[in-house]
């Protein structure tokens, strides 16, 4: 198992029900594909560096958790299609 950490960028127009249900989604295909989640660090609305499709703030979070190296590109197929994800990164960790 390797460990990630994933950025998500989820729009500021979302309720905080509603966020927290978006960010349960993506998190849930985190532990649905083998993975487990060590820490989760929830940054709030913050500016963005750059204007993404019209929009200049977002909610920022960031869940380290390890897993197979095939759920990382399992997840990121996913959460592409997420429509209220504006942005999103994942990064391997180095040992």
């Amino acid at each position: 198992m390797h460990k990630y950490e994933l950025a998500v960028v989820l729009s500021p127009t979302l309720e905080d029900d509603a966020r927290q249900a978006e960010f349960e989604v993506v998190t849930g295909m985190i532990e649905k594909f083998g993975g487990a989640i060590e820490k989760v660090d929830d940054w709030g609305k913050r500016r963005l560096a750059y204007e993404i499709k019209k929009v200049t703030e977002g909610y920022y979070s960031f869940v380290k958790f390890s897993a197979p190296p095939e759920t990382a590109a399992e997840i990121e197929s996913r959460i592409r299609l997420r429509e209220n994800v504006l942005r999103y990164l994942i990064v391997r960790e180095d040992e």
